[in-house]
């Protein structure tokens, strides 16, 4: 497989409201599957979380959201939300969402896209990434940890 190269660009104003419309849900149906939340109230309690941590948009102080591109072509591979803040062990950036649009997954474009994350990470002063994914999505734990993501923490749950 060749290897892929991607930019991270920031978002504009339409492109963040079409991001947000499809990330309310997808987060909501994630927060469903794992049973932290139920159906019914899933997309109000994310809707409020996307209120909470983004409640200026795009302009949000120390979140930074990219649309993932190939060089010289403008589709839309996928996005990133990256959030960046000073932390006792210094500036830190924890990834709070990213998506790979199904079409580029399993092409080498996640890879590429770690790569560029960590690229954009350090020219914002980060010295870490952390992130969280979700139990039952083992293809993105497979792709972290290909990244060079090791676990830190285990959270764990039974139904009862």
């Amino acid at each position: 497989m060749e290897k892929r190269k991607v930019n991270l660009e920031p978002m504009n104003e339409e492109e963040f409201r079409v991001y947000r419309a499809r990330a309310v849900i997808e987060f909501a149906e994630d927060k469903v599957k794992a049973g932290t939340w139920n159906e019914e109230e899933s997309l109000k309690l994310s809707e409020e979380s996307y209120r909470k941590y983004l409640p200026d948009g795009i302009h949000t102080e120390g979140h930074h959201l990219y649309m993932i591109r190939q060089p010289n072509e403008q589709k839309q591979i996928g996005n990133i939300w990256l959030h960046v803040s000073e932390a006792p062990a210094g500036t830190v950036a924890f990834l709070y969402d990213i998506v790979i649009e199904e079409e580029y997954r399993g092409k080498g474009f996640g890879q590429a896209t770690m790569q560029a994350l960590d690229e954009a990470a350090r020219s914002l002063g980060a010295t870490t990434i952390g992130l969280h994914v979700f139990g039952h999505n083992e293809t993105a734990l497979h792709v972290y940890q290909k990244a060079g993501y090791v676990i830190t923490d285990y959270q764990m749950s039974k139904k009862l």
